[in-house]
């Protein structure tokens, strides 16, 4: 299925806000989806964490408009990088054991999420360079 750049720019900003608000006043319910157990650190990295995903949520909300160009294809890219770099992490921490069966919806997640934003990409790239 093939989104629009605004309507995935906008899902992903309500992803990332969601992201944000959970990982900042919730961290240890994922920490336990993902079979972590919460302290500290884990803390202090998921609050962390909760910044950088408002960030992406507010980048994401206010490129929605944007007309195919080379700042729109650098975004889209990053989210590629961003998306599919996590869910091969995350698939190698699930297949070390490190982490529980909870990570695969996060991996499914991020691989959708990497798919939408390269097709809307090479989308935008034929448009381009059509006209």
């Amino acid at each position: 299925m093939q989104f629009s750049f605004r309507t995935l720019s906008m899902f992903t900003a309500a992803l990332c806000l969601l992201l944000s608000l959970v990982w900042g006043l919730a961290p240890q319910w994922l920490l336990s989806l993902w079979g972590i157990e919460f302290s500290f650190v884990a803390g202090l990295v998921a609050r962390r964490t909760a910044v950088l995903f408002a960030a992406f949520s507010v980048i994401s909300y206010l490129v929605r408009n944007a007309p195919p160009c080379a700042t729109r294809n650098a975004l889209s890219l990053g989210f590629v990088v961003g998306c599919w770099g996590l869910a091969v992490l995350g698939f190698a921490e699930w297949l070390a054991g490190h982490v529980g069966p909870g990570m695969l919806l996060a991996v499914g997640l991020e691989l959708a999420l990497g798919l939408a934003f390269f097709q809307t990409r090479r989308v935008s790239v034929e448009l381009e360079t059509a006209g």
